[in-house]
């Protein structure tokens, strides 16, 4: 979306938390412990000792040198004196699911043709936990106070594109999400009662589209719809976001959200006709 704040998905100070699951046997701990390392990096911490990583992972100091010294020995990371990068080799882990997945190339010519349509910023983007990730952009210019780009994190709460992908969930899924979601206040207006959060999921599950007035980030409008399997499933939500200085939420609604919907019709026939979903 241009809908912003990509900085909001790094801004935690440990690694992000996905939600608990139950390791069984086929469960390979010092991968998982590696993965760990490789997300205490972030935007907050570009940089970091091995003692930052051991506080940022909960790992032994021991541990962490480990896998440190594993990374850098496979070229994921680097080491300039007592500090230790990522390298740009990490992004073929991001970049693998990105090209197995040909949902992307083929939706990114429809969004292509709606932004210079609209002549505002489109994205795709899926859910993972509590957010959503971008996993595809077409900017035309800037309209919030932090870039996106793909990989990007929003709560998916205040973020259209989150409010699509959360109705795709069913009443149990969703129930578990609203039990556990830390309702935070972007703006005044962002919704941050669990009660009427619902109403307004359940809202875009009956009418097919989101459109968040100023929730995410003051002067922000967003419009997103899903893309959809052949057999229902929400698999991803497309958005446009636009500043209120140039069209405000009723105008966007009459304006823009044809044309997106028009363009979410048109990727999800193609996904239908290639079979792959």
């Amino acid at each position: 979306m241009t809908q912003a704040s990509a900085g909001e998905a790094a801004s935690n100070e440990s690694a992000p938390q996905e939600p608990a699951r139950v390791p069984g046997d086929s469960y390979v701990q010092s991968f998982a412990r590696g993965l760990a390392v490789i997300r205490s990096f972030s935007a907050q911490a570009p940089s970091q000792t091995l003692t930052e990583v051991a506080q940022r992972t909960g790992l032994t100091r021991a541990g962490a040198r480990r896998i440190l010294h594993t990374l850098h020995a496979l070229g994921y990371v680097e080491m300039e004196g007592r500090q230790f990068r990522l390298t740009a080799k990490v992004l073929d882990l991001g970049f693998a699911y990105l090209s197995s997945l040909p949902l992307w190339s083929m939706a990114e010519p429809f969004i292509e043709d709606l932004v210079r349509d609209v002549h505002e910023s489109s994205s795709a983007a899926v859910l993972n936990g509590d957010e959503i990730v971008y996993v595809l952009r077409v900017p035309t210019q800037k309209i919030i106070s932090i870039n996106l780009g793909i990989g990007s994190r929003l709560p998916a709460y205040c973020s259209s594109m989150g409010r699509v992908l959360l109705s795709g969930l069913d009443d149990d899924a969703l129930e578990a999400y609203l039990a556990n979601a830390k309702l935070v206040a972007r703006t005044p207006r962002t919704v941050t009662d669990p009660a009427r959060l619902r109403e307004e999921i359940l809202k875009v599950r009956r009418q097919g589209w989101a459109l968040l007035d100023e929730e995410l980030e003051e002067g922000l409008i967003s419009l997103a719809a899903p893309l959809v399997s052949r057999n229902g499933r929400v698999m991803a939500a497309i958005n446009v976001g636009l500043h209120r200085s140039r069209m405000n939420a009723p105008q966007a609604q009459q304006q823009i959200l044809p044309k997106l919907l028009a363009t979410a019709r048109k990727i999800n026939e193609r996904l239908a006709v290639s079979g792959a979903y």
